[in-house]
């Protein structure tokens, strides 16, 4: 009959959905296994693509939230919940909101890397980062003062499709030279977390392998 089998695509689409959520459950704790090899810390960054806020509650150890978003009322509405949760919240170019909602800190695009030092002075106590895409913005990030950089692209990623990216080796080389901790970021799943073994790396830092 017609209500038998409306209530067999539902239970179908329920089973779908079950395996889609075990699949995601896999992939982050992949993930985690991975960085807990390398004794690294792992970090969630957000887009404006995926659900942060589900992906942060599904979190299971207190972690660090780097929120990025475009629009400042998404903005600012993410950091209202995400605040709430057991990580530490650095928000991405807006410090007026990053003070305003009591978040960790601060985390600045490469172009704003000199910054640092300005909000140093205002906010003492704040983490602040900031993005490098090469060798001179890693090392001019050691020389602003930040508290860790986020080198990207380390592998090719879906969120900069036409981006080129630095490979694991070259990656590597160049945490190597810096003088402050440094995340690998682009692109890291649990197994090309597994490329970056005996690396200068203090972290890792995703987007799609943590976001449900």
């Amino acid at each position: 009959t017609a209500a038998f089998r409306a209530a067999a695509m539902r239970v179908n689409m329920a089973c779908r959905f079950s395996a889609i959520d075990m699949a995601d459950a896999l992939s982050r704790n992949r993930l985690a296994r991975a960085a807990a090899r390398l004794n690294a810390r792992l970090v969630l960054m957000s887009d404006d693509s995926h659900d942060v806020l589900a992906a942060a509650k599904a979190l299971r150890t207190p972690s660090l939230i780097i929120l990025r978003a475009r629009d400042d009322k998404r903005r600012a509405a993410l950091a209202k919940q995400l605040i709430a949760l057991p990580h530490r919240l650095l928000i991405a170019g807006d410090a007026r909101l990053a003070a305003a909602y009591g978040a960790a800190g601060l985390h600045l695009p490469e172009v704003r890397a000199a910054e640092a030092p300005h909000w140093r002075a205002r906010h003492p106590g704040w983490i602040i980062t900031t993005a490098a895409h090469s060798l001179g913005g890693l090392l001019r990030a050691g020389t602003f003062g930040a508290d860790a950089v986020f080198l990207s692209p380390v592998f090719a990623t879906a969120s900069h499709p036409g981006r080129r990216a630095l490979g694991a080796a070259r990656a590597a080389l160049m945490a190597a030279q810096a003088s402050l901790p440094v995340y690998a970021l682009g692109g890291i799943d649990a197994r090309k977390a597994a490329l970056l073994l005996q690396t200068r790396f203090q972290g890792l830092a995703a987007i799609n392998a943590l976001h449900t």
